[in-house]
């Protein structure tokens, strides 16, 4: 599978809007209407973009503290996969080299065997997990 990458420039407007490039919007198959997920990073000025694909996604925000150490991700991955999460983005880094690190996961939840709650109570179970915070997302309607 080829990895394509497009760049673009584009001006922030009056009302703080971008506009998606049509290059961009047709690789990524993103149609009006459709629901993106915005994950901001303020120490790295960066923000990452992604499409939801899935009509009727139930969309929450996973914070996860977990202990640095090798195949902590794999196991929280793992966990997710066990309950029929979707990850649609995620950023994971280390705080503390070896000691401390934190992930956020943007997550479609719509196809888990389990709720919210049971999912966070499950997440926390895992060994290399100090912390589990969620957020909910609502769906905007325009």
């Amino acid at each position: 599978m080829s990895n394509l990458r497009i760049s673009g420039l584009v001006k922030v407007d009056s009302k703080g809007r971008i506009t998606i490039p049509q290059t961009m919007r047709e690789n990524l198959g993103i149609e009006p209407g459709m629901l993106v997920v915005l994950l901001a990073d303020s120490e790295k000025k960066e923000i990452l973009i992604s499409p939801i694909l899935t009509e009727g996604a139930k969309v929450i925000e996973l914070n996860i503290d977990l202990k640095d150490e090798p195949g902590a991700l794999a196991k929280l991955i793992e966990k997710m996969a066990e309950y029929k999460v979707d990850i649609i983005t995620n950023k994971c880094m280390s705080i503390t080299r070896k000691e401390e690190g934190e992930c956020t996961f943007i997550v479609d939840v719509s196809q888990s065997a389990v709720d919210v709650e049971k999912l966070k109570s499950e997440l926390e179970s895992v060994d290399i997990v100090t912390q589990v915070r969620l957020r909910r997302f609502e769906i905007p309607s325009y």
